[in-house]
């Protein structure tokens, strides 16, 4: 008797313990959904956030890029097409590598070729305070923190050296020490990392001439008035090619401090940066920045290093 009392007891027992899992499992199950509904729902907000129709832009459903005229290679390649008020090169072909990097990220932000809008922004302009009347400028814009107090910037696209173009004739023509320097006239165009290198790691005797504008700077050195120009490399290939005859790249600086990279700049505290650097990021991941600075850079990164 007493033993068929204890096995009811315990089988009862084991109900009641089946039925209170059972709710615990419902409501574990309940959780979880409601976990991985509120998880989906977040991703679909966060992706809403970057889509066209969502972002902070000047003119709604058009995405408005700067950069300053004339266009130069091999940041920009394409030429003009006749009626284009642009100079050298009109960023809308989509050629040259900073072109091509602008238009990779409106692609992966969600706009076709003709919701891009490009308009002129001198340089200098680029990083000054203030509202700006683009989404963001691409145009060789180095971070620093000084800029950076002023406007926001992307994550980079593409890290820089600085260097040196002199004449063949030119007294540091062939210079391999930042020592065989000292010495030199050199310049830059005002306001870049160029003319900040020269000041803070070159320290020449003399005190550097600085131009309004990059083809200023071009133009003395072609004239002789300076011994170098002090350029990105990039852009040190496209001189010696082009620009001037008789150049030639003495080489290219070291790094000193942080590695130097050209990101994009945005009006201050504009949230568009962070769909920006999504899209960055994604193009990083998946090859196609690479790409693109291999086919336009590959053969004007390479220079000796002044030491």
């Amino acid at each position: 008797m007493r033993k068929s009392f204890v096995i009811l007891l315990v089988a009862a027992l084991a109900a009641i313990a089946a039925g209170c899992g059972s709710d615990e499992d419902g409501a574990d199950t309940g959780a979880a959904a409601d976990t991985a509904a509120t998880t989906e729902t977040t991703e679909t907000v966060a992706e809403d956030t970057c889509a066209p129709e969502s972002l902070n832009l000047v003119e709604p459903g058009q995405l408005t890029i700067g950069t300053d005229n004339p266009a130069f290679p091999p940041w920009f390649e394409g030429g003009a097409p006749e009626g284009s008020s642009w100079e050298i090169n009109d960023p809308a072909t989509g050629e040259g590598f900073e072109s091509a990097v602008a238009y990779a990220v409106a692609e992966e932000l969600g706009f076709t070729e003709d919701e891009v809008e490009w308009t002129v922004v001198p340089f200098n302009q680029s990083f000054r305070p203030g509202p700006k009347d683009f989404d963001f400028d691409i145009n060789q814009i180095s971070y620093t923190e000084r800029r950076a107090q002023n406007i926001t910037f992307s994550d980079s696209y593409y890290d820089v050296n600085q260097a040196v173009v002199a004449l063949n004739s030119s007294p540091i023509a062939n210079a391999s020490s930042l020592a065989e320097l000292q010495d030199a006239k050199l310049g830059a165009p005002v306001g870049t990392t160029s003319y900040d290198y020269i000041v803070e790691n070159v320290q020449p005797s003399q005190d550097p001439s600085v131009y309004d504008t990059l083809n200023d700077g071009v133009s003395a050195l072609a004239a002789g008035q300076i011994d170098g120009l002090v350029v990105d490399l990039p852009t040190a290939f496209f001189i010696t090619a082009v620009q001037v005859e008789d150049g030639k790249i003495v080489g290219q600086f070291p790094s000193v401090g942080e590695q130097e990279y050209f990101a994009m700049a945005f009006e201050l505290d504009n949230p568009l940066v962070e769909c920006v650097n999504e899209a960055l990021a994604a193009l990083k991941e998946d090859g196609t920045l690479d790409a693109i600075q291999q086919e336009w850079l590959s053969d004007k990164a390479s220079a000796p290093v002044l030491e």
